[in-house]
């Protein structure tokens, strides 16, 4: 499985409900909480293509985007194939 990583903060609800999308598939992933750490802030918009908004998702080197488009690769049957790739 590909390494996942998304980059948060403690108060966002799309951060929430795309973590319990990972959550609930069992899917490990690294926590990027871009309040407590702001200097990974700029690294996240750097990698997002000058995403600014949490959350911002990748799978593997594969910029997702955020928990609309990660909610939307679960329904359409994209997403476990993209996390096996």
């Amino acid at each position: 499985m590909k390494q996942v990583e998304i980059y948060t903060s403690p108060f966002c609800g799309y951060c929430h409900a795309a973590k319990r999308l990972l959550n609930g598939k069992g899917v490990a992933f690294v926590e990027v909480d871009v309040m407590a750490n702001p200097d990974r802030k700029a690294e996240m918009i750097q990698r997002a293509n000058g995403g600014r908004t949490v959350p911002q998702i990748f799978i593997g080197d594969e910029h997702v985007g955020g928990s609309d488009e990660l909610h939307a690769l679960e329904r359409s049957g994209k997403l476990d194939p993209l996390l096996a790739a």
